[in-house]
């Protein structure tokens, strides 16, 4: 399978980007030639991720998020949103639903789980001290 395009792109851990980075990978996406309703997803793919390396990546410290895409010939789009922030101890447990670190913050704990309803496949890895780093894949195109 070979790659047909890919980017690179790099942002402040301030929650302002995060709008951003939904409008930059969607327009990249594009290239595939998704349903509306597939962007719809992406967007909000992409911004539960940013937002949880922003919010727990980083917790009010500034650091750079950053996001690789690709578009893969079979139609595929991959993206990896990664955070040099301070790590996810227990990712199983962090992926369950309503799991949060901050429930004094009213945080609902449903932002891998809502990665995983608007994407085909969701991976992550991380070490406490070093960051995280969200695999994301969904098929665009060549699927019927």
């Amino acid at each position: 399978m070979e790659i047909i395009n890919q980017m690179k792109l790099s942002f402040l851990s301030v929650p302002e980007n995060e709008g951003f980075a939904r409008v930059a990978v969607s327009a990249f996406a594009v290239q595939l030639n998704p349903t509306l309703d597939m962007l719809a997803d992406i967007k909000t793919a992409v911004s539960e991720a940013v937002t949880n390396a922003i919010v727990h990546g980083y917790e009010n410290q500034l650091g750079m998020v950053q996001i690789e895409a690709f578009l893969w010939e079979n139609g595929v789009l991959e993206l990896n949103v990664t955070d040099r922030g301070k790590g996810i101890p227990d990712i199983k447990k962090a992926m369950e639903p309503f799991f949060t670190t901050q429930p004094e913050k009213e945080r609902s704990g449903m932002g891998f789980s809502v990665m995983q309803t608007f994407m085909d496949q969701v991976d992550v890895e991380s070490k406490p001290g070093e960051g995280t780093c969200v695999r994301m894949r969904k098929r665009l195109r060549g699927a019927e």
